[in-house]
């Protein structure tokens, strides 16, 4: 992966602020991240607010729909127009989840996680292989929330990754959120699950809310950023030793746009704590 300049904490470019990005560009958020799936082929008013984002500012793209562990075949006029929209955001990378999200031409509308198996792994890793080969920017692949093993594995999580990851010889999508949820879950310690990682892929990290329902913590992108998780991204980002974007994502009970944009300062102030300004 190529250094670029993409640094800071920036937002998504979600629907009930669309319209305020695009109309003001003294928002203070060094860049954007948006859904290709959201925006390939629509029109309307919020299509044009996002693509006037899209044309001034910084923008990374993350993907939710292609399936990567799946067995589909790619959709070709899709993965067409994805190109296409690629090279006109002028994104760095393009990131997917390391999951998968359809079976047999359905989509399941959610982010399922693949078994922990060698089989599995070596799947992934000529899957995102052949995706790689048709686009036209570096793929970088995200870790995921789950709430049960898909079945007996061979490996523990963090050794899955990073097969997939080295095989693939893709970048990292780090969600520290994700991995502090599935931390709680299974009863990990999330510091030594990342010291054990391969944290030089990382080119970009994501950030998020969670809640507690009954026995399961869920990752929700429905709540502000707790102190533990925005701690966590502190001491990884110290670790990871250089400036990788980080993106806060709130996708449901999105907030007042200046509440949002006081949390990202709020997480801006840790990530310059960690690395220090810009200026310095």
């Amino acid at each position: 992966m190529e250094r670029t300049p993409f640094t800071g904490v920036g937002l998504g470019l979600r629907r009930p602020h669309m319209e305020a990005a695009a109309l003001d560009p003294e928002l203070g958020v060094p860049f954007w991240e948006t859904c290709p799936e959201n925006l390939i082929g629509e029109g309307g008013r919020h299509h044009r607010w996002a693509m006037a984002v899209l044309d001034r500012d910084p923008v990374l793209t993350h993907g939710l729909a292609m399936s990567l562990g799946g067995f589909d075949p790619w959709d070709a006029e899709y993965l067409r127009d994805l190109g296409r929209f690629l090279i006109r955001a002028g994104t760095p990378w393009h990131s997917e989840h390391l999951c998968f999200t359809a079976v047999d031409g359905s989509h399941l509308h959610d982010l399922l996680p693949l078994p922990f198996t060698r089989e599995a792994a070596r799947h992934a890793v000529r899957r995102a292989r052949d995706l790689q080969a048709r686009l036209p920017v570096p793929l970088a692949l995200e870790n995921i929330t789950y709430y049960a093993p898909l079945g007996p594995g061979e490996m523990d999580e963090a050794a899955f990754i990073t097969e997939v990851l080295e095989g693939a010889d893709v970048g990292w999508l780090l969600d520290i959120n994700n991995v502090y949820v599935n931390a709680l879950n299974f009863g990990f310690d999330p510091r030594a699950w990342l010291a054990s990682m391969p944290l030089h892929r990382v080119v970009q990290m994501h950030i998020a809310g969670h809640r507690k329902i009954g026995s399961l913590t869920v990752d929700t992108h429905g709540a502000p950023v707790i102190a533990p998780v925005a701690e966590l991204l502190r001491w990884t980002l110290q670790r990871i030793g250089r400036r990788v974007p980080v993106l806060l994502e709130r996708d449901s009970h999105i907030p007042e746009l200046a509440e949002l944009l006081a949390e990202r300062e709020a997480l801006q102030a840790v990530y310059d704590e960690a690395l220090g300004p810009v200026h310095a």
